[in-house]
């Protein structure tokens, strides 16, 4: 493993956010277009929506800078098509509450902040040098 990529513990990161990634942008498709649950009867959050957008931009740009500055470019492209290849899958098999709504919506954004400072801890160095 140390041929193909040196730094498993930063690929072990980098892969668990690109998951996290990945999920996240599926859970967040179900909020857009902002007006899409009201025409279905459901109740929306479009401020929610929003924040985790704004949260989720962040965290795939962190994750993506933390990716490129520790690992070979091979082992991002890699892993990064492995997390959106497998993310779905798993999404798949969520109860379909789990999926949609508001609660749903507050959750997801306190794991990305979550996500975010874990992120920090992690790479904090490394991404110092690019804020």
């Amino acid at each position: 493993m140390a041929a193909l990529e040196p730094n498993t513990v930063a690929l072990a990161w980098f892969a668990l956010f690109s998951t996290l990634c990945c999920v996240g942008l599926l859970i967040l498709s179900g909020s857009f277009p902002l007006n899409a649950r009201r025409e279905r009867g459901q109740e929306s959050s479009p401020t929610l929506a929003l924040i985790n957008g704004a949260l989720m931009l962040v965290l795939a740009g962190c994750t993506l800078a933390f990716g490129l500055v520790e690992l070979r470019v091979t082992s991002v492209i890699v892993v990064a098509g492995l997390a959106f290849l497998f993310a779905p899958a798993s999404f798949e098999i969520w109860p379909e509450r789990w999926k949609d709504g508001r609660a749903v919506l507050a959750i997801m954004a306190f794991a990305q902040l979550g996500a975010i400072v874990a992120l920090y801890r992690v790479g904090g160095e490394v991404l110092a040098t690019l804020v």
